[in-house]
């Protein structure tokens, strides 16, 4: 009895520890009933039934990443390239995980292999380098279309490395370094260039200071010149005014004839006093006229009450 007792409790043992499936975070079990799917079995303390249902597949659902071997890639303008690359992934669906293909993780990683080689067939060389980001993009789509039936989820791809041969590695630096170049005489040409443009726009500048200058200086000039003329117009203009009010006053006109005859004789004297030459006027009877008529004059305006 106690023989078969204790055999009966390890059957006991045997089947509760066969029952009893605790799952762990982020993990999900799928189990099968006598070779069929039945469920899956979600993360906490779960039953299946011994020698009956048995758990067949266990998933991690968090996010793995996969190594993609490096492989060698041809590019349109038939440049060899070596790439490599890792791609992040994350199973969605533990049933098409688990029945969808025979290995999904292969399958995943052939699949990047190819669909990467197509990316960089319909590329030239330098536009590889250039469009990393969009050959990550075209490799998840593609993958990720055809990831959907085995349930799985591609997340990212990234290129890690890309290697061109040492011959076009070595014409690329070479290519790098004219183009540096190129642009240091550029740079150097534009410095000149532009220093050129500022010396000629602050000698025109300058000059147009100096004209402008000069303008200004013969506009005041010429405005003080016609000030000055304005001036002695307006002063002759007077002296003018007050002769002819003088002249209208009595005695006004005998006092002018008198100065004419007064400046005459002046003038006689004076060219008779010229050099050693004696200048006598061709008709003399001119100069008595002028002295008796100044004389008139000067007693006429010596007389009082004369008119």
């Amino acid at each position: 009895m106690e023989i078969i007792a204790l055999v009966l409790l390890v059957v006991a043992v045997v089947f509760v520890a066969q029952a009893i499936k605790i799952v762990p975070q982020q993990h999900a079990w799928v189990v099968e009933r006598l070779g069929k799917y039945d469920r899956t079995l979600t993360p906490g303390l779960s039953f299946v039934t011994p020698f009956v249902e048995r758990v067949a597949y266990k998933h991690v659902l968090k996010e793995v990443p996969l190594d993609v071997p490096s492989q060698i890639c041809i590019t349109k303008d038939n440049t060899q390239l070596t790439v490599d690359g890792i791609l992040y992934f994350q199973v969605t669906d533990p049933m098409r995980a688990s029945y969808g293909s025979s290995n999904y993780i292969i399958a995943i990683t052939q699949l990047a292999q190819t669909t990467l080689r197509s990316v960089i067939g319909k590329m030239e060389l330098d536009k590889t380098f250039e469009e990393r980001q969009s050959i990550n993009a075209e490799v998840v789509r593609e993958i990720d279309a055809a990831a959907l039936n085995w349930g799985v989820k591609v997340l990212r791809y990234e290129i890690k490395d890309l290697t061109p041969p040492a011959a076009i590695l070595h014409s690329m630096q070479q290519q790098s370094t004219a183009e540096r170049e190129k642009r240091a005489l550029i740079a150097a040409s534009e410095g000149r260039r532009q220093e050129q443009i500022n010396i000629a726009t602050g000698e025109r500048e300058a000059f147009i200071a100096r004209s402008e200058g000069e303008k200004q200086a013969e506009i005041n000039k010429a405005l003080g010149e016609a000030a000055a003329i304005s001036a002695v117009a307006e002063a002759t203009a007077g002296a003018i005014r007050q002769i002819a009010a003088a002249i209208r006053e009595p005695g006004g006109e005998q006092a002018v004839q008198l100065k004419v005859a007064e400046r005459a004789v002046d003038a006689f004297g004076q060219l008779a006093q010229k050099n050693n030459t004696l200048i006598v006027p061709g008709n003399m009877s001119e100069v008595s006229a002028l002295i008796g008529t100044a004389m008139t004059l000067m007693k006429r305006s010596g007389a009082p009450g004369g008119a």
